[in-house]
């Protein structure tokens, strides 16, 4: 079955003929008197409308387990919750603000260490010891779209049994499926692409290996930062149209990244593979397009104030994968947690700008940006 089959497909209310599955918003479910059973007893623990989706996020990552939460960093910090004391995380210098936020502020409490690296590609066997528990991938990485190579990746850290988690927001399983390129972990925040419409707030958890499933499980239960009914409802219904949205989304940003190539105002564009010829190639090996989000650098003479507060299409905000393009600045604004030296790690730079591309017509994005490179000279 295709992707775009599945997104659709997936579920029927076979009981009753409805073509939608019902929602149920009950917190609490009657129990067998005799043996307090039953196949849901609290919404915390489960809930027939969140096991719909999560059978959904299973079969668009080709995972035999999905888990729903209340936002992207709830799923990553149920990734997390794994860890014992003693245990390391391996991570991209660039990973995602949000990320570096909760590992730098709650791990050594709780006797965990991260180590940031600032390309996760020049990785070898004497990098990881006997305390690396995970190796943590963005691919591309947010906000510089740099690649790392999963595959390699993936032998390196079973081989020293230590696991690979993805955060694979900027793909989906339409354009990247890490799990079939052997990861054992796949996270998302479900508020971006998967939703795609700028108003719910959701993360996800998919995995192969049951017993990290049980973890998980009992992650949403003890945690309970767990989806509500009403907003996994409506992301199975969002999830539809994603193969579609995300088709157009990427087409857009291919033109405009070509387009802003060749402006005279742009010092650099960044999409996935543009930093060399080799991540060019391993992107290509590992995923099926290049995504809907790229970053740019102005020219050192322009103002940049003064081009975003000139366009009239893009909204200056945080988040992405909307039909509606984004744009912000990522050292004020989606990685505000990182010190100006890990900025700089990461490759960061105060003249860098993402922006997350929508569904609007794509010569009305490019006169716009036009314009407002214009009005920054």
């Amino acid at each position: 079955m295709h992707i775009q089959t599945a997104a659709v497909q997936t579920l029927r209310d076979h009981e009753h003929g409805a073509v939608v599955p019902p929602l149920h918003l009950a917190s609490t479910f009657e129990l067998d008197p005799e043996t307090a059973d039953g196949p849901y007893a609290y919404q915390r623990g489960s809930n027939p409308t969140r096991a719909q989706l999560e059978r959904v996020l299973a079969v668009l990552d080709g995972a035999e387990h999905g888990f729903a939460f209340a936002t992207g960093m709830a799923a990553t910090a149920a990734a997390f919750s794994i860890l014992e004391v003693g245990d390391e995380v391996i991570l991209s210098a660039g990973v995602y603000g949000g990320t570096y936020r909760l590992v730098d502020k709650y791990f050594a409490a709780r006797g965990l260490t991260p180590r940031f690296v600032e390309d996760l590609g020049t990785l070898t066997d004497d990098d990881l010891t006997e305390r690396t528990r995970i190796v943590f991938v963005e691919t591309p990485a947010n906000p510089t779209l740099r690649i790392t190579d999963l595959r390699r990746i993936v032998e390196l850290a079973h081989r020293h049994g230590a696991l690979v988690i993805v955060d694979n927001t900027f793909m989906t399983g339409v354009l990247q499926r890490p799990l079939e390129l052997g990861a054992d972990v796949v996270v998302q925040s479900a508020t971006k692409f998967l939703s795609g419409h700028s108003d719910i707030l959701a993360g996800t958890i998919t995995t192969n290996d049951a017993d990290l499933a049980a973890r998980f499980a009992l992650a949403q239960k003890a945690l309970g930062g767990v989806l509500p009914p009403f907003d996994s409802y409506r992301l199975i219904q969002t999830i539809k149209t994603l193969p579609l949205r995300l088709e157009r989304q990427q087409a857009n940003a291919v033109a405009i990244a070509e387009h802003l190539r060749e402006h005279p105002a742009i010092a650099a564009v960044h999409v996935p593979g543009s930093f060399s010829e080799e991540e060019a190639r391993i992107h290509d090996s590992q995923a099926t397009g290049p995504g809907a989000v790229l970053s740019f650098e102005l020219a050192p003479e322009l103002d940049r104030v003064a081009f975003l507060r000139a366009l009239k299409y893009p909204a200056y905000a945080v988040s992405l994968g909307g039909v509606e393009s984004l744009i912000c600045h990522p050292a004020t604004m989606t990685h505000e947690a990182m010190t100006p030296e890990a900025q700089a790690e990461a490759g960061i730079s105060q003249e860098l700008l993402r922006l997350s591309v929508g569904i609007e017509d794509v010569a009305d994005l490019i006169e716009d940006l036009d314009q407002a490179l214009a009005a920054a000279r």
